[in-house]
């Protein structure tokens, strides 16, 4: 059976560090921004008219792939923390 290889450049420690970055930063909170925006313009009291209407039918398919992409974001981002810590106590720390 083979040995596996373990490997983290500075490349992927400067990739990951970003990518962290990005999530935790303000991304997960923006889409659930634009997902309360959303909802709040679904409501025919505050938005009307067909495109709003078009907008309203649309609206729960947009919502739930929105939530679900934020669900996404945090998995990714706890699956990059384990990984990154595998490799650097698997010694894969050469860059």
């Amino acid at each position: 059976m083979g040995t596996d290889r373990v490997l983290a450049t500075e490349q992927a420690r400067t990739t990951i560090a970003n990518m962290k970055r990005t999530i935790t930063g303000g991304l997960t909170e923006q889409v659930q921004s634009i997902v309360n925006d959303g909802t709040t313009l679904s409501q025919p009291d505050v938005w009307d008219g067909s495109l709003a209407r078009q907008f309203r039918d649309g609206w729960p398919t947009t919502s739930r792939q929105l939530r679900e992409a934020v669900d996404e974001l945090n998995r990714l981002n706890e699956t990059i923390d384990r990984i990154s810590a595998d490799i650097m106590r698997a010694g894969g720390n050469a860059g």
